[in-house]
């Protein structure tokens, strides 16, 4: 499996929400005429292969794929949206600074690991739950 994808609308489900409850997966959503974006994602990118595995980056060109922005409420770019065993659990706008993301990283990794056993019972893997976030 590969830390770096590209995702759209058709296989948005299996490859970001479904794929959360074996790792989490982190939703970048930007645009080719976005200059923050063109920083943080190129950023994003390098932390994926360091981190290797432990969180997969899932790219989303808001431009093309408009339901996924508007599903996630990314009302400026970019917007990075984090998913732990098929739920939202954080969230950011706008160009960010590498301590930042480590640590953002760092805790999405933690509460991953965590099990969070209440939240995948009443999330099962086939459930559609991408717009909720535990608490």
């Amino acid at each position: 499996m590969t830390h770096v994808i590209d995702v759209e609308e058709a296989d948005f489900e299996a490859r970001v929400v479904l794929a959360s409850h074996q790792v989490p997966v982190v939703l970048d959503i930007g645009a080719k005429w976005c200059s923050p974006c063109r920083v943080l994602t190129p950023l994003l990118e390098r932390l994926a292969v360091q981190y290797s595995g432990q969180f997969i980056l899932a790219k989303v060109d808001a431009d093309e794929n408009m339901r996924i922005a508007g599903r996630h409420q990314a009302k400026g770019f970019p917007t990075v949206v984090a998913y732990s065993h098929g739920l939202v659990t954080d969230r950011f706008h706008s160009m960010q600074t590498e301590g930042f993301l480590r640590s953002f990283l760092d805790r999405l990794i933690a509460h991953h690991a965590s099990g969070t056993a209440a939240a995948v019972e009443a999330n099962p893997p086939t459930a559609d739950t991408s717009t909720q976030k535990v608490p």
